[in-house]
């Protein structure tokens, strides 16, 4: 979780400090803009602790108190950050150097939901940012006839498990129903938060999101689509090759007839990953194939030690070990006395101080998530001797994608080399395993592209609160070839049934860190000297991987992101071609299987 909680005393230390009133008639200097930088650093370092601890509070003791104390320490934060913004453009045309301008840059777009400057309006920002999230994270589906309701856990248990079109259609459904109440206030939110982007010259709240990638708005739209029509061909082949396949299992009277795979009998709830799927689509295995999570289980894994030999990956490449406080302070298991927010994450709660908080369950999806989630803790600890401007990933795909980097060394290779596995499989299987991977990752990739797709929309105005649901259908239509497998009501919210929607996470980033990890893998297998097909590659123990891994993560946002993309790949663009080459032995095989099918949608 980005450091920024903030309180109201550093922004009075700050004023007080180095604001220059609007009467001010001579144009700032760059001492100016310098000292303004050095006294905004030290009010955001002073802010950060206090503000993080009540968010981390309220994500694992949800309740009304908790909810309110977290929506005050978040109105403190987002006032400092919106008027620090507010101040920094008033150096907008000062001549300084690189690394002040890009702090003064670095104050409006690391806002993610600005702040408008009526005060009223701040306050009702905030309570309902917190309402959103609260929402969500006690949000239950009670089955009729039931005496138990389900919380988000036991729907994701029902999805992935079950294989009865009812169940899973009155399961997908029901967890929706805890959107709907959402959806007010997110409209409101919505104009709240466009006021906060006008007050820092930007059109609406996307374009502030699509101006921090070190380029024009409007050109990052260019660069997102640029590199999802590089990878657009190896997911229409499996959407193909998986649609074939569920149809054949639940029958074509359950498949509607444009093309589209109903959301509900992929496996997840929210259909964005595929894997769970992977005994319907996946052929019958040979000898030497194997299941990650029967192998966790039969080793006696836990929770911890999952995350203990996660950890490990990384220390063999020499990074530094984690503190033994980041075990005592993270939440890696779900308590079963309280409602707690169980999506991961990673929070960066000061100098000192990482956690992470996940409800983890001995799974190999989980074993995945763990490596994730690790991946923004290393990132953390390296870059904390940056500036706290700069205390973030070169761009958010960056963060995302470093733990899922190792992930896709996670490789039979490396399961031989802890325990899992006595000796690697052989190349019979490759197509399994590919196949294994593809379900999430390839799967994955037009749904990271279009939800944000939808929040630029909303932000723009361009979709109305009374079209949110139907404009959402139309981009998971056209992105992904899916449909809802029931007619929708009109006051439907389903944005709202994914966390990031009312968490208000951008997504893009998940997107970009579908390519970049690919990206970052080939390089460090490159660095390996690995010969042979690409996702056969480890680099687990490699220290020169280390080495490069360490010169990227420790740049944070103080270099333009290609400058930190080149530090570890040589290459200064981001490029979906890794992707295919990763999968394409997977790709000629699709083509193969699906060469008399009816493709498309």
């Amino acid at each position: 979780m980005k450091k920024t909680m903030m309180m109201a005393s550093a922004l009075a230390l700050l004023v007080a400090g180095c604001g220059e009133k609007a009467e001010t008639v001579k144009a700032p200097t760059a001492s100016e803009a310098m000292a303004f930088v050095e006294k905004a650093e030290a009010a955001l370092n002073d802010a950060s602790g206090i503000g993080a601890k009540a968010a981390w509070v309220q994500a694992n003791f949800v309740t009304e108190d908790t909810t309110a104390i977290a929506a005050y320490f978040d109105q403190k934060s987002s006032v400092l950050s919106r008027d620090l913004a507010q101040e920094s453009a008033r150096f907008n045309d000062t001549d300084v150097d690189a690394e002040t301008r890009r702090k003064l840059d670095m104050m409006r777009l690391g806002i993610t939901i600005p702040t408008p400057a009526s005060e009223a309006s701040a306050s009702e920002l905030s309570a309902l940012k917190a309402s959103l999230d609260s929402t969500y994270a006690s949000g239950t589906y009670c089955p009729e006839g039931k005496d138990e309701c389900l919380n988000d856990r036991d729907i994701i248990r029902i999805m992935a498990n079950s294989r009865d079109h009812d169940e899973l259609l009155d399961a997908w459904q029901g967890w929706r129903t805890i959107a709907k109440p959402m959806k007010e206030d997110y409209a409101r939110m919505v104009e709240l938060a466009n006021e906060g982007a006008r007050d820092l010259g930007f059109a609406d709240t996307g374009a502030l999101w699509r101006s921090g990638y070190d380029m024009p708005a409007d050109d990052f739209v260019a660069e997102a689509d640029r590199l999802w029509d590089q990878v657009k061909p190896l997911y229409d082949e499996l959407q193909c090759h998986v649609k074939t396949k569920v149809s054949n299992f639940y029958g074509s009277q359950n498949m509607p007839e444009d093309g589209t795979i109903p959301a509900h009998l992929l496996g997840n709830v929210w259909a964005q990953q595929w894997g769970e799927i992977s005994d319907l689509v996946i052929e019958p295995s040979g000898e030497g194939s194997y299941d990650l999570e029967e192998l966790l289980k039969a080793n006696d894994y836990t929770p911890l030690k999952m995350v203990r030999v996660g950890e490990e990956f990384f220390t063999s490449m020499g990074l530094e070990p984690l503190d033994e406080s980041f075990y005592e302070r993270s939440l890696i298991t779900k308590p079963r006395d309280r409602n707690v927010q169980c999506h991961a994450s990673a929070w960066d709660m000061d100098y000192s101080d990482k956690r992470i908080k996940m409800c983890t369950e001995v799974t190999s999806s989980d074993f995945g998530t763990v490596h994730h989630e690790l991946g923004h803790i290393f990132y953390y600890t390296h870059y904390k001797d940056q500036s706290i401007l700069f205390q973030t990933g070169a761009n958010d795909g960056f963060h995302e994608a470093i733990g899922d980097a190792v992930d896709l060394s996670l490789t039979p290779k490396y399961l031989t080399q802890i325990g899992l596995l006595e000796e690697e499989p052989d190349a019979s299987q490759d197509i399994n395993l590919l196949m294994n991977s593809a379900l999430d990752k390839v799967a994955f990739l037009p749904f990271g592209l279009m939800v944000d797709k939808w929040r630029w929309g909303v932000f723009s105005g361009d979709i109305k609160p009374e079209g949110y649901n139907d404009a959402w259908w139309d981009l998971r239509r056209q992105y992904q070839g899916l449909s809802a497998p029931m007619e929708r009501p009109a006051d439907a919210f389903d944005p709202g049934a994914k966390y990031h929607i009312p968490g208000n996470t951008p997504y893009t980033r998940y997107f970009l860190a579908h390519i970049l990890q690919f990206q970052f893998f080939k390089a460090a297998c490159d660095t390996v000297g690995h010969e042979g097909p690409l996702h056969r590659c480890s680099f687990y123990g490699n220290e020169d991987v280390g080495e490069s891994f360490k010169e990227m993560l420790t740049m944070g946002a103080s270099k333009p992101w290609p400058d930190a993309l080149e530090s570890f790949t040589g290459m200064r663009e981001m490029d979906g071609s890794a992707v295919l080459e990763y999968y394409a032995p997977l790709m000629t095989w699709l083509k193969e299987q699906n060469k008399d099918r009816e493709c498309g949608w």
